[in-house]
């Protein structure tokens, strides 16, 4: 009998149990007769089977009606006939795909239908992300405790709830695809706005918990919950609303809204986009202790007899590492120094390249004279519904978010009085870890300053409460000035021309 199947959850070998103990070491527990090496493990597409192979050669054939499959520890699954008259382990050579493996053997035994893999060229996700940063991302969201740092960030679950309650005319008796679903919170507020069906897509191992919930709320009629990532999945129907979470730090960090936005091929014509648009801000701040915090976490690198070792030959590569390092914290809206621009997107109307190179010149005039320090940076979203507009803002004058606020140092602060112009560039671009290279550029009174920044890693300034920390550090003497000379950034990178 041969099975359509999923993709391979790749290689693992298979063993049995014998009770004389051979004394061998094969890597599996005593007791353990290795029987096949290199076997390719698969799902078959009837939900109901688990297949193993050599190259196209069918080797076993388990049904889950007759076996359980028993996750152990060091990538071991221990499979046992049901009348315990036999007993088969496999064990996995990826740590990644035992784990993905035992996710999709959960789906299965709850009767939701594993994912077909898409052809690569297909997968526009797998087009965009390197391997490991998906590995990385996926386990991530598939933590409890990640998703309840999200659950409980009141802002963000109530404004969704009572934008989708607010507009009940926009779900009554709809078809909903919640994208990114997470433990599938936005399905059960869809399904309390009216929604007639709710697909709920989710790609990480969180989809096996988001189906024990939808069992445990007898929502099984109304949400069925799809496992994969949105580029990969079929919907089997169009719908009318597409909801999602998909904001990061500073709106676009994870890459998430192009997922959402892909997901539109789902929409029929004139359906909605929950959230609808997004803005985001910028402008120019000042911010001394921040600024002599930044510097004062590099001096650890100026010892000169650091346990007999003299550690000053990367002092200079210290302050550039730091500067590059986007701050996400909360801070008042006092700091600010500038008026503000404001980057729109709609994530109905507008293009997924949009998203790829955002390049954002700006022309900033300074509101009271100081010292900037960089560019400070929020947003919002907005839900336009029939009934009732329904915005969630992570500004500093709205209460705070998981989101906090995010800010860009300048290598070195300017000064730049009341009424004056401060010219420049940001420009954001897409990279393949799931986040967004920065370069920022200004001039301001012909002094010049560049810096590039890594959004994939930032510094979080905050604590479990989600105020500002201040890091515990060694007090050694500053350099005099912290970052002039061979540690400035202005002579590191060369005088920048704003055009």
């Amino acid at each position: 009998m041969c099975l359509k199947t999923t993709a391979s959850f790749g290689a693992a070998d298979l063993a049995a149990f014998n009770t004389i103990s051979n004394g061998n070491d094969n890597g599996f527990m005593p007791n353990i007769v290795l029987m096949e090496q290199n076997l390719n493990v698969y799902i078959a597409a009837d939900n109901e089977h688990v297949c193993l192979k050599r190259d196209d050669t069918l080797i076993l054939m388990l049904p889950f009606s007759e076996y359980e499959f028993i996750p152990l520890n060091n990538n071991l699954i221990s499979i046992t006939s049901k009348n315990k008259d036999e007993t088969q382990f496999l064990r996995f050579t990826n740590s990644q795909r035992y784990s993905d493996f035992r996710k999709a053997v959960k789906l299965c035994q709850m009767g939701v239908k594993p994912l077909i893999e898409k052809k690569k060229e297909d997968n526009e996700f797998s087009d965009r992300t390197e391997e490991n940063s998906a590995e990385v991302y996926f386990h991530f969201y598939g933590l409890l405790h990640q998703q309840q740092n999200m659950l409980q960030d009141y802002v963000r679950t109530s404004t969704y709830q009572n934008a989708f309650l607010w507009n009940c005319g926009d779900f009554e008796n709809k078809v909903v695809l919640d994208v990114g679903a997470g433990t599938g919170i936005l399905s059960f507020f869809a399904v309390q706005a009216g929604a007639k069906k709710v697909y709920a897509v989710e790609a990480s191992s969180m989809a096996t918990h988001c189906q024990e919930l939808i069992r445990t709320n007898n929502m099984g009629d109304k949400i069925t919950l799809i496992p994969g990532k949105i580029e990969e999945v079929n919907v089997p129907e169009g719908v009318d609303i597409i909801i999602s979470e998909p904001m990061g730090y500073m709106l676009v960090n994870e890459r998430m809204l192009e997922s959402f936005v892909y997901a539109r091929k789902f929409l029929k014509p004139n359906g909605r986009m929950f959230p609808t648009r997004s803005n985001m801000y910028f402008s120019l701040f000042s911010d001394e202790m921040l600024y002599q915090e930044t510097v004062q976490r590099c001096t650890f690198w100026h010892h000169e007899h650091f346990y007999g070792v003299n550690l000053s030959g990367l002092k200079t590569q210290a302050y550039i590492e730091n500067f590059k390092q986007p701050i996400v914290d909360n801070w008042p809206a006092s700091i600010v120094c500038s008026d503000v621009l404001i980057w729109p997107y709609d994530f109905e109307k507008d293009s997924v390249e949009k998203l790829h190179k955002i390049d954002i010149p700006f022309s900033f005039e300074a509101t009271r004279t100081a010292y900037v320090h960089g560019i400070a940076s929020w947003f919002d979203v907005t839900f336009s519904g029939t009934t009732k507009e329904v915005k969630l803002a992570t500004g500093p004058s709205d209460p705070p978010t998981h989101w906090y606020q995010v800010r860009c140092l300048f290598g070195d602060p300017i000064l730049l009085r009341q009424g004056e112009k401060a010219v420049g560039r940001l420009l954001m671009e897409a990279n393949q870890r799931l986040s967004y290279d920065i370069e920022l550029t200004v001039q301001i009174n012909g002094q010049c300053r560049r810096n590039t920044l890594d959004l994939k890693n930032p510094h979080f300034r905050y604590n479990s409460m989600g105020t500002t920390q201040m890091e515990p550090v060694e007090v050694v003497p500053a350099p005099e000035p912290p970052l002039s000379g061979a540690m400035s950034f202005e002579n590191i990178n060369g005088d920048v021309k704003v055009d």
